[in-house]
């Protein structure tokens, strides 16, 4: 396994730095708008890197203990992905002493945090970028761009025309990693944030960066500054391709959330093709490298999940079960834990409401729980996974994770009525145990032999580890 040995145990948080947390109003734009109001693709609601700061209690007690922030360094919109100057936060955040102060409170509790990393394209403010709007075919960086001809029209309406855009965008001009200048920039950039102290990169669209050695090269220097730095793709499909020595440690697991969301929402899937679509995507990677995916239900970049799941908890709850008993680190978008709502951006982009009057409390002990398994147990971290048949196979599920001698099992109910399922000892290695305990109710459930019976309540999982004589 050639990831951070800190991956297996991390759960991740991820915060869109405008929306988590207000910890100083003085940083606020004139035009702030209130917080908690409907999010705008152009409005700022002060969110900042003291807000961060003033919550990780907050963070600590939920269990998560590695943060991942959308940009942060200096841009015009409240997304940040049009960056700037990679060497500079934006001013609304913060200084680089309040991230300093924020880095090393988050170091001080044994967390890690990383940082997103947009090296496909920057904004129109970015400096090379101004320089050749300025001075069109005589600019000295006019190879840091896809430029095909001149004048270029980087502020009216319309697409990009005569440069590349990311999408076409004309506010998000695609950098030219094979030129030699550009891409000595970049890898300056990755270099010196993480001899700065930041445990890793999430990369932004790298498969839209067309010279792949970029990458290797990206991995090289990065781990020569900190061996134990985490390198994510966003790489939205099954595509080993993008993991190992030469590229990444890990990638966002969209497959994994994609088949969640069949399951549950969509109901495109039952259990049984679930299971199967699970294994054959962990297939797909080499041995351990399954343990170094971040997996997530939810990001800026797609609807939030209550909202997708219409509100029902029973199949949220079952949504998360499947989460942290699935291979890879588990990742929540800020405010999943509590049941906050969102439409596809800027609506999954909303202010998180710190009034606890509005939390579904019950869904954040729920995660709360599933972090504290995951701690507990060292297969959850690390096992293998298994699909075991059972019936009825169009709506249950039993899935076994593994490590050594330490063997649990989640049973999944996604029916209306109750069910029992049949777990038969020899499937799990459970010869000699003759209990067992549900560990999301605490329940403790004989074992008859050879084969146990567990009746589930509808839309229910029991998560089950053996007790010992």
């Amino acid at each position: 396994m050639t990831s951070p040995s800190w991956i297996c145990e991390a759960v991740f948080y991820q915060i869109f730095p405008d929306r988590f947390a207000n910890g100083n109003p003085a940083l606020n734009p004139p035009n702030v708008q209130t917080w908690g109001a409907a999010p705008t693709p152009r409005g700022f609601q002060g969110g900042d890197f003291a807000g961060v700061t003033a919550h990780l209690d907050y963070l600590s007690d939920l269990g998560v203990n590695a943060l991942y922030f959308n940009p942060v360094f200096l841009a015009s919109s409240n997304h940040r992905y049009n960056t700037t100057d990679y060497f500079r936060f934006d001013p609304k955040l913060g200084s680089a002493g309040d991230f300093r102060q924020l880095l090393e409170a988050v170091h001080g509790r044994g967390m890690r945090l990383i940082l997103d990393g947009v090296f496909n394209h920057c904004g129109r403010g970015f400096f090379a970028f101004s320089d050749v709007l300025d001075n069109d075919v005589d600019s000295p960086y006019r190879e840091w761009f896809h430029i095909q001809r001149f004048p270029l029209d980087a502020y009216g309406p319309g697409e990009a025309h005569n440069y590349q855009g990311w999408w076409r965008f004309k506010s998000l001009p695609k950098l030219n990693v094979r030129n030699p200048a550009t891409r000595g920039y970049l890898l300056d950039v990755a270099t010196y944030w993480i001899e700065q102290g930041i445990d890793g990169w999430r990369l932004d669209v790298p498969n839209e960066i067309d010279d792949m050695s970029f990458w290797g090269e990206f991995r090289e220097r990065v781990k020569r500054a900190n061996p134990e730095a985490y390198l994510l793709g966003e790489i939205w499909e099954v595509a080993p391709q993008w993991v190992g020595p030469a590229v990444f440690d890990g990638l966002i697991h969209y497959p994994f959330r994609e088949a969640c969301l069949n399951l549950l929402a969509k109901k495109t899937l039952g259990a049984a093709a679930f299971g199967a679509r699970l294994l054959e995507i962990l297939s797909a990677y080499p041995g351990q490298a399954n343990l170094a995916h971040y997996v997530s239900l939810g990001s800026h970049d797609v609807p939030r999940l209550r909202t997708l799941l219409r509100g029902d908890r029973p199949l949220e709850q079952l949504a998360f079960d499947l989460q942290f008993f699935f291979p890879g680190a588990p990742g929540l978008y800020y405010g999943d834990e509590i049941g906050l709502e969102g439409e596809k951006d800027p609506d999954n982009r909303r202010a998180f409401p710190w009034d606890t009057a509005r939390w579904d409390v019950d869904l954040r002990r729920h995660v709360q729980r599933l972090i504290a398994l995951r701690k507990k147990y060292r297969a959850l971290r690390e096992g293998s996974l298994r699909v075991l048949p059972v019936e009825p196979a169009e709506s249950c599920l039993a899935l076994v994770r593994e490590l050594g001698e330490e063997t649990l099992v989640l049973l999944v109910n996604l029916g209306d009525g109750q069910r029992t399922l049949d777990l038969a000892h020899s499937d799990v290695g459970w010869t000699s145990t003759r209990a067992c305990r549900d560990e999301l109710s605490g329940r403790i459930h004989p074992l008859s032999e050879p084969v146990a019976e567990f009746a589930l309540p509808p839309r229910s999982a029991v998560l089950l580890a053996p007790l010992q004589d």
